[in-house]
């Protein structure tokens, strides 16, 4: 029984031990915090590769709206013409139309992965280049911890760090 009451206060004490040293090594470290999205926004690299990016899904959008309207124009010609159309007409409409729409809907899958490859061309340079920069503005200014802002419940402006890293990141990145 002494053994076991012994063996239980070494335990606790060695965790109190433990705690009480992480503790003080927590409030040893610095932590700071990042805003992705307002850096990658308001950065001269990140509006460029956005502006990228902007410019092909407005393309892939007018080329898709024309699409779009051809299928709106057969649905509607279908709606007032089909009571006068014979039924073989009627079932080469529909098709026409299912194959139409089949069609938009597979430019739509394209132009959805283009843009995806495309933003990953644009953007993991930038953020590659932003990792660095944001190792070395923690490493100058004494920071141990450096989180994404959307993850953090609280944080004071203080320990915002993103104008600093797009300052230097617009350095890095002319």
């Amino acid at each position: 029984m002494v053994k076991t009451v012994t063996g239980c206060m070494s335990g606790l004490m060695i965790a109190v031990l433990v705690l009480v040293n992480g503790q003080a090594l927590a409030a040893d470290a610095k932590i700071a915090v990042i805003d992705m999205k307002q850096v990658l926004s308001t950065s001269t690299a990140g509006k460029r590769a956005e502006g990228v990016i902007k410019q092909k899904m407005d393309s892939l959008q007018a080329s898709l709206k024309n699409d779009e309207n051809d299928l709106i124009a057969m649905q509607k010609e279908g709606e007032k013409k089909g009571a006068a159309w014979s039924d073989s007409v009627k079932r080469e409409k529909a098709a026409a139309f299912q194959k139409k729409r089949q069609e938009l809907a597979e430019k739509q899958e394209n132009a959805n992965q283009e843009l995806r490859k495309l933003r990953e061309q644009q953007v993991n340079p930038v953020i590659k280049k932003l990792e660095e920069v944001v190792a070395k503005v923690a490493a100058d200014s004494g920071y141990a911890v450096v989180l994404p802002r959307n993850v953090v419940l609280y944080a004071t402006d203080a320990v915002d760090i993103s104008n600093t890293v797009i300052t230097e990141l617009n350095k890095v990145m002319k």
